[in-house]
């Protein structure tokens, strides 16, 4: 290849990945919490990407999700959370939903990595795995997910969460539905976080005494 059709390609590559890059589109913009969807190539689901200010420690938020039993209550579509197994920076859980009808109940094995970054942030790498746990009846296995939880802290008391996810849900949804899902599971997820983390941030807050 020439210098010139080296340069040409490296260059629609880089206009490529600059398409993908911005085609998340802002659809909704409430509360405090900004909602993005994406289309997925090869799937008629879209992925989701919601993101919020919070105002709590990155420590604080952490411990809200390790806490698999409180983690549930405030992750939209959740009927049951439990751990199987760690090793290092992984963790293994597994899942079941509760979906509005006409959805099935699903169930699923996540796999969570866990990156602790330079500026005191968290990354956790979310993906569905097979094994661990045996197919249960009367529940639909998702075996196709990807997502990602970022925590950017942006002070001593405010963190940045983004939450993302991308899913193939098994079975027969209805259009309808999944549209629904990818706006209300970031936004009613990451509101409810953040009103369990911020109630939690007021307790642990020592009285100022008085003068």
């Amino acid at each position: 290849m020439n210098p010139r059709s080296f340069c040409g390609a490296l260059l629609a590559l880089l206009m490529c990945s600059l398409a993908h890059a911005d085609a998340w589109q802002l659809a909704r913009n409430e509360d405090g919490i900004q909602v993005y969807l994406d289309k997925v190539a090869g799937s008629k689901y879209q992925r989701f990407r919601g993101v919020t200010l919070i105002k709590a420690s990155v420590r604080t938020l952490s411990d809200l999700q390790e806490n698999l039993r409180v983690a549930c209550k405030w992750l939209y579509g959740c009927a049951s959370m439990r751990l199987l197994d760690v090793e290092g920076d992984n963790t293994w859980v597994y899942l079941t939903t509760d979906l509005p009808w006409p959805a099935s109940p699903r169930d699923m094995v996540i796999r969570v990595h866990t990156e602790r970054t330079e500026d005191g942030g968290l990354i956790r790498r979310l993906s569905a795995v097979a094994g661990k746990v045996k197919r249960q009846p009367g529940l639909i296995r998702v075996r196709q997910l990807k997502g990602l939880w970022t925590l950017v802290p942006k002070g001593e008391q405010l963190t940045e969460v983004t939450y993302q996810l991308q899913a193939e849900p098994a079975g027969d949804i209805p259009s309808w539905l999944a549209n629904q899902f990818v706006i209300d599971a970031p936004m009613v997820s990451l509101r409810t976080l953040r009103a369990v983390a911020e109630r939690q941030g007021v307790r642990a807050t020592p009285e100022t005494p008085a003068e």
